[in-house]
């Protein structure tokens, strides 16, 4: 993983990135999201890999919807910048995981909990407070929905969603592997060779996703679909997926 995205960043959105990739007290909920996550749970990673991963891909997806013409719901609703909207994406894609820290169980819920001290630091550095409170609470409804069942209210929350159901590659699954921890989650995302975000013709972004084999199916359906499905920006998202293996079950589907 490259993480093009986050090197292209400039300005606010770029310190804002680099405080929270030092900030010691998320680092540490990170660790500890894996110990809780991976260690004892054999869940695939949900540390700081993952979070960096998810953050690049937000950025992603955010550009290509504003590039499309749709335009994120904090410009829309509270006269921000696209700027704005990027920092709202990048800390919510980056502390969207910490709560499983605490537990596994309603994450999302402690993930928000354990991110507003944070998120609250470091945007007084950068806006007035009136700002800084209302860019907090769109970054923990962002935090908050992504999880399945929860519809995603804002452009950025449901670039969040999506964007946690794209990292699926089966560099995820290598903890939980090495550890011996084999069941559907972490088999699956063995077989997804890659995921790749770009330009979609009849919907805004597509998402590419090559397998390995068969078995990645199950990612795709209930791990990204079941974001998508609840990200509140489904019509802007197709998926097409393609087993590079000899005589596989389907050569190629579309979602």
């Amino acid at each position: 993983m490259s993480y093009e995205e986050i090197k292209s960043l400039i300005g606010i959105p770029k310190k804002i990135y680099n405080e929270l990739s030092k900030n010691k007290k998320v680092n540490t909920f990170l660790k500890m999201s894996n110990i809780m996550a991976v260690g004892r749970l054999g869940y695939n990673d949900h540390g700081k890999t993952h979070s960096k991963i998810v953050t690049n891909n937000a950025i992603k997806i955010l550009k290509i919807l504003y590039k499309k013409g749709i335009k994120p719901s904090f410009m829309k609703d509270c006269k921000g910048s696209f700027e704005d909207s990027l920092v709202i994406t990048i800390m919510g894609a980056y502390l969207h995981d910490i709560g499983n820290a605490v537990h596994r169980d309603i994450h999302h819920l402690h993930s928000a909990y354990l991110s507003i001290n944070i998120i609250e630091e470091i945007l007084k550095k950068y806006y007035d407070e009136e700002k800084a409170y209302q860019m907090t609470t769109e970054i923990l409804h962002a935090i908050y929905s992504h999880s399945e069942g929860i519809m995603s209210l804002t452009i950025e929350a449901g670039v969040i969603a999506v964007a946690d159901g794209t990292d699926m590659t089966k560099g995820r699954s290598r903890i939980p592997i090495c550890k011996k921890c084999y069941d559907i989650h972490s088999i699956s995302a063995a077989s997804v060779e890659k995921v790749i975000i770009k330009e979609g013709k009849e919907k805004p972004v597509k998402i590419e996703v090559i397998l390995s084999n068969e078995a990645g199916i199950f990612q795709i359906q209930e791990i990204l679909g079941e974001k998508i499905k609840w990200s509140g920006i489904k019509d802007y998202i197709s998926v097409y997926a393609k087993v590079e293996k000899e005589k596989p079950v389907f050569e190629e589907i579309n979602f």
